[in-house]
């Protein structure tokens, strides 16, 4: 299966928004944004909520019948390793192979100095800032080696159940403390190569941070220089090493990255690169602010579930850790959200930097409380329904105009 060239990543939390992010796609494409929807839930979502992999399914299905949608559409099974895979074989056609907890950890010595070898034999990309001295391969194959052989497995396990004509495959770097140099990207690349796994997008940890639910934090000009040398690195490595020729860049926690998307812009635009954005719990906050916006008893639930939240901060936030960075002292006490009214909890949690009263570890702090709300479903998936209209056109609205527009266009 080959992903088309601009794919968005959609997570939707409870299953309730997938005709309003689809409706997204739909009116950039009236625009002359050729975008192809994928909506991605991982096993520990799925665990959280009680939801199970063929939801996303019937829900993606219901939006593509209702809207006609006639395009490719996929559906991600999210962060999943050798453990979690099996669940997702008959659901998806897009596989997430999250093998961070293996780097680091070096592969046997023998097969280390196998891999050094061979890279040494083949043509690599000749790109001015990259490093094929032995030193820097052997390095390279200690931190990387082991877990380009656990994708090869989890590859080879899905190919196994399904066809491997049946699935995109993506490798996740990204959720581990070291960003990946474009040396190391290429070398990743050749590892999974030699692993025989037709990977079509890869996700490596960029330089800064990409803290859920906020803005991207660093150096916005060094990121535009790493992301226009990984995006060569693709393009060159592709060819060279043998590569699926849609081969793109994944960028993970992409949502709300509001001041690198003119540089994403800009630098795939300058290779006619494709590129994949992923984004997830963006959703599931537009769903929160509309209840917030609604007032009454709807404002009352996004309350009560900060409160919890509030109560419950480090047990949500562990699973969590390399990816928020919540300042504890920054948060507002729940008497004192108990007392907003609907606009003022509305400026707090809406990403908006131009306020002064955006509060953005509020914002991370009810970006990882899903799970709050899933205990108390019946009546979180109640208000939704009855404020499904404002939510929805929030859903649409912040895909469209703060992610797609300024992305792709």
């Amino acid at each position: 299966m080959k992903i088309a060239k601009y794919t968005i990543g959609m997570g939707d939390r409870f299953g309730q928004q997938a005709t309003a992010q689809l409706r997204a796609v739909i009116e950039a494409e009236g625009r002359g944004i050729a975008i192809a929807p994928t909506w991605n839930k991982s096993h520990r979502e799925h665990t959280l909520i009680g939801s199970a992999p063929d939801d996303v399914r019937i829900a993606a299905n219901s939006a593509v019948a209702a809207l006609g949608w006639k395009g490719p559409f996929y559906l991600d099974a999210d962060h999943v390793n050798e453990k979690s895979v099996d669940g997702f074989v008959d659901s998806c056609n897009f596989f997430t192979l999250d093998v961070a907890e293996f780097i680091g950890t070096p592969a046997p010595e023998p097969e280390i100095d196998a891999f050094v070898e061979w890279a040494q034999g083949i043509a690599m990309p000749e790109l001015p800032f990259l490093d094929y001295g032995v030193a820097s391969l052997r390095g390279a194959a200690r931190k990387f080696l082991l877990a380009a052989q656990e994708a090869g497995k989890i590859y080879r396990r899905i190919a196994f159940k399904k066809g491997s004509s049946a699935f995109v495959t993506e490798v996740s770097m990204d959720e581990t403390t070291h960003p990946q140099t474009p040396s190391e990207l290429v070398l990743i690349l050749a590892m999974l190569r030699r692993e025989s796994v037709p990977v079509q997008t890869i996700a490596p940890k960029f330089c800064g941070e990409f803290h859920k639910g906020v803005d991207y934090i660093g150096d916005v000009a060094a990121f535009e220089t790493e992301f226009d040398q990984h995006v060569s690195v693709v393009e060159h490595a592709k060819r060279m090493l043998g590569l699926p020729l849609t081969l793109k860049l994944s960028v993970h926690s992409g949502s709300d990255k509001f001041s690198i998307y003119p540089a994403i812009n800009r630098v795939i635009r300058k290779h006619g690169a494709g590129l994949h954005v992923k984004t997830a719990g963006t959703t599931w906050l537009e769903e929160l602010l509309g209840l917030a916006e609604s007032g009454g008893e709807a404002l009352d639930l996004a309350k009560d579930i900060y409160e919890q939240a509030y109560n419950r901060r480090e047990e949500l936030s562990a699973p969590y850790a390399t990816v928020i960075g919540i300042n504890p002292e920054a948060l507002p006490d729940p008497a004192t959200v108990h007392g907003w009214d609907a606009d003022a909890f509305s400026r707090a949690l809406r990403h908006d930097p131009r306020c002064a009263e955006f509060r953005g570890d509020f914002r991370q702090l009810l970006h990882i409380a899903f799970r709050i709300a899933a205990e108390m479903k019946p009546r979180f998936s109640a208000a939704v329904s009855r404020n499904e209209s404002r939510i929805a056109k929030n859903v649409t609205s912040n895909l469209l105009d703060r992610h797609i527009v300024p992305i792709f266009s």
